[in-house]
């Protein structure tokens, strides 16, 4: 295969991001214009600068257009420690729930936004794993256990359940 040059390769990237519904990792990408995972990187960041909504998330690079569904979304605040965060997310995606971000708000950074976009217990194991294979430490371990997640799901009534479930397991800060 012929390698691509850098419009077309970035059209070719949108293109599969666009018809995919699933994270591409760079790596897959890479593959497929037949370019190194770094290329795929500085193509990424060009894509981004020009206002494309292009994500990177723990699985890949997922094409976000803004909230076109019309679904609803919540920011909700959290507090648990390392150890209780597959048992939040895997509430949150049990009611139906996407888990599109974490945040934090750092005293010198300001806010610091981690993309998740988390929708079953599949995608949070795989976070999970990852997270344990890296020895990462979680966005929330710099402030305390505290965090934000914006969530959405298909009906306001399926958000208001997981927020309850996570009142009752006490990971809800209001």
């Amino acid at each position: 295969m012929k390698k691509m040059l850098g419009d077309e390769r970035r059209k070719s990237i949108l293109s599969f991001l666009k018809a995919s519904e699933e994270p591409i990792s760079g790596s897959e990408l890479a593959k497929r214009t037949n370019v190194s995972r770094q290329v795929i990187v500085q193509d990424i960041s060009l894509l981004r600068a020009t206002n494309a909504p292009v994500i990177s998330t723990p699985q890949g690079y997922l094409y976000v257009p803004e909230n076109t569904a019309g679904r609803p979304r919540r920011v909700i605040a959290c507090q648990h420690t390392k150890r209780d965060a597959e048992k939040e997310l895997n509430t949150l995606v049990d009611y139906g729930v996407s888990v599109l971000d974490v945040i934090v708000e750092h005293p010198i950074y300001g806010e610091i936004t981690g993309s998740l976009h988390l929708n079953n217990r599949f995608d949070v194991e795989k976070f999970i794993k990852r997270l344990g294979a890296t020895n990462a430490m979680m966005l929330s371990g710099l402030t305390n256990g505290i965090h934000l997640h914006t969530i959405e799901a298909d009906t306001e009534e399926q958000l208001s359940n997981a927020i309850e479930a996570l009142n009752r397991l006490g990971i809800l800060v209001q």
